[in-house]
């Protein structure tokens, strides 16, 4: 725990080396037990800005324009960008850090590449420990740029405090915005590459369709920004709306949010005791054998 302690300050002192290596072990899992709970014990309540949306849509220009944005205002920014694994050989192409290049040599910026290793929900696995080690870091805010798989990224909803849904005008109409769960997920909607034609037309679109949403959502609905992410223009008000949102979180907020990373180390801690204990190799040779099924393994394992 010492030597955690020790690699935890030198992160917050800006070793990029250190902070990495960090990340590395978060990843492979290497770190476990009580170390896990020191590195969110070390956090700042950092701001999650989670960014989704369809291939295509200019996720990472925009990303990369808040960045500009952020740093304008002396706040050190952390980035994980999930990038979709191959299913032959398990790789990812980085691209994400191609659209960052200009922030590469800057000290104030930390962008962390991960493959989502075939996870579902546009996140990887270790998302959730990579941002808390950020946080612990001294990033501020801390931004989850997903996948980009459509209409089943859902989860950054439930890991974000804040998340942006990132359209173009040309990507589909509103039953596309439907079906991709908008109305559900967003907290701030975004048409990007406000440049092209039938950008102004499609904010139009999604904002009718949201005040006409009726029962379907319990909360306000979320607002609609242009932007163009190549010139920056509105992304200082995307900036704004993002701020304004987690100004006017509520208690309740804070506790769906606290409830989610209590499930994740719930689930983190029930499987690395149920695999690590003596009744391990027993039960799963009963289930091979189908003298006991997935269930009661499960339910046995945990008693």
């Amino acid at each position: 725990m010492a030597e955690l302690a020790d690699r935890l300050r030198d992160a917050q002192a800006g070793d990029r080396r250190v902070l990495a290596r960090l990340l590395t072990d978060l990843e492979d899992g290497t770190l476990a037990g009580p170390e896990l709970g020191a590195v969110f014990a070390a956090g700042h309540d950092a701001h999650l800005v989670g960014v989704t949306g369809p291939p295509g849509s200019g996720k990472s220009t925009l990303v990369n324009a808040l960045i500009r944005t952020w740093r304008g205002q002396g706040r050190r920014v952390g980035v994980i960008a999930v990038d979709p694994s191959s299913p032959v050989t398990g790789g990812a192409i980085m691209g994400d850090r191609i659209r960052m290049m200009e922030h590469a040599g800057d000290d104030g910026v930390f962008v962390r590449s991960m493959a989502s290793r075939g996870a579902l929900g546009g996140l990887a696995a270790a998302t959730w420990l990579t941002a808390g080690a950020l946080d612990a870091a001294g990033y501020d805010p801390v931004v989850i740029e997903t996948v980009g798989a459509g209409q089943s990224e859902v989860d950054i909803a439930t890991l974000a405090e804040t998340t942006v849904v990132v359209e173009a005008p040309e990507m589909g109409d509103e039953v596309q915005a439907i079906k991709a769960g908008l109305l559900e997920v967003a907290d701030v909607i975004v048409v990007n590459k406000g440049d092209r034609p039938g950008a102004d037309r499609a904010a139009r679109q999604l904002k009718a369709m949201l005040s006409t949403a009726g029962g379907r959502v319990a909360r306000p609905a979320p607002p609609v920004l242009v932007t163009t992410a190549t010139t920056g223009a509105g992304v200082d008000g995307l900036a704004e709306a993002i701020a304004a949102h987690r100004a006017a979180r509520t208690p309740e907020r804070r506790r769906v949010h606290a409830a989610e990373l209590v499930r994740r180390a719930l689930a983190n801690r029930a499987i690395a005791r149920a695999v690590a204990g003596p009744s391990w190799d027993e039960t799963v040779a009963a289930v091979a054998d189908r003298r006991l099924d997935p269930f009661a393994a499960a339910d046995a394992l945990l008693d």
